[in-house]
């Protein structure tokens, strides 16, 4: 009896907690929504978490950029401006505007899911004040894709074989670590890889690994090179303007609702890397109905090695004399602080 009645009033003081969020419509422009973090994550999130946790008080439309004929770089800007209100976009995308933007998802950087994380979270500070000064937008939040791995449809042991390969890339850095290896780079759109591959218009291609299972990759390449990259980071904002309208009990709400999404979404990363390898290879693990009969390349000491030194000696040195000293600065005190590594102008 004691029981149900402590079940009965937590019920209604949970019931009488959303009831004290005022009614509240949103307009979410999400990321990409042909790909998994937007599909098994932030759509449902918005669609169906919310209304549920809000007692239906906190509803939400959401599309992909892509839906509404946008193509990611702009975003920020639109947000800038409040006519973006909520919106999701890969880091990468703001490279050119500034370098700054790479700092968090620099080749060779973090070679794994944890490491990713860690770096992301301590340079987070960093972003904050710079959106916020900058933009005028606020940082809800920044998750990842899975990890960003070379597909190639050309017989490769490792990251010495780019050499003389033609590498679609979706970034500057990206470009700078296929160059740092000998190979060339060529900026291309995601939709159009499959044929490139296909015609050998390129060798090779970066993405990630599950995005390519998903994109049906495996289909023009035979060998995967299960080696971290980097992780293609995705910022989650709100206009500043659009936010301090809301009520501030809407924005505890969706603050702490926003920080587990994104916390699911990292969790996920790093399982969803080895489905990526699982799927395209074959391996018994996967679970998809379609498996790839890719060949999977795994990564020796000797690859990790050189991907480490290739940071170091090239990709951090070629990036700090793009970003400000205060960029630097900003770098070596979290970043660098965390994982022994020092960058100069």
């Amino acid at each position: 009896m004691k029981l149900l009645s402590f079940a009965t009033a937590f019920l209604v003081a949970g019931a009488a907690g959303a009831q004290e969020l005022p009614k509240t419509q949103l307009q979410i422009v999400g990321g990409l929504s042909n790909l998994t973090a937007y599909q098994q994550f932030e759509q449902p999130f918005w669609t169906n978490t919310i209304p549920e946790k809000s007692g239906g008080q906190i509803t939400a439309t959401v599309k992909g950029f892509n839906e509404m004929g946008l193509k990611g770089p702009e975003l920020m800007r639109l947000m800038s401006q409040g006519v973006v209100p909520f919106g999701t976009a890969t880091l990468s995308y703001f490279a050119s505007d500034n370098p700054i933007n790479e700092a968090i998802d620099l080749p060779g950087l973090a070679p794994d899911v944890v490491t990713a994380r860690k770096v992301t979270d301590v340079f987070k500070p960093v972003y904050e004040k710079f959106y916020g000064e900058g933009s005028k937008v606020k940082l809800l939040g920044i998750s990842t894709y899975p990890a960003q791995v070379v597909f190639c449809n050309a017989d490769i042991k490792g990251l010495a074989d780019l050499k003389g390969k033609k590498v679609r890339t979706s970034g500057r850095t990206q470009a700078e670590f296929v160059e740092a290896f000998g190979g060339t780079s060529v900026t291309m759109a995601f939709g159009e890889v499959v044929p490139a591959l296909q015609n050998k218009v390129v060798d090779c291609a970066i993405t990630g690994s599950l995005s390519g299972y998903s994109a049906k990759w495996y289909e023009v390449s035979t060998h995967l090179l299960a080696l971290p990259i980097n992780w293609n980071q995705q910022i989650h904002a709100v206009n500043q303007s659009v936010w301090d309208k809301l009520d501030p009990k809407v924005q505890a709400f969706l603050q702490e609702n926003i920080n587990t999404m994104v916390d699911d979404i990292w969790k996920a990363a790093g399982t969803q890397t080895q489905e990526g390898y699982d799927c395209n290879t074959g391996a018994a693990a996967c679970t998809q109905a379609v498996k790839g009969k890719m060949t999977l390349v795994v990564p020796t000491e000797e690859d990790k090695a050189l991907l480490n030194t290739t940071l170091k000696d090239k990709i951090l040195p070629t990036w700090a004399a793009r970003c400000s000293a205060d960029c630097v600065k900003s770098f070596n005190d979290t970043i660098g602080a965390s994982f022994g590594l020092t960058v100069s102008k």
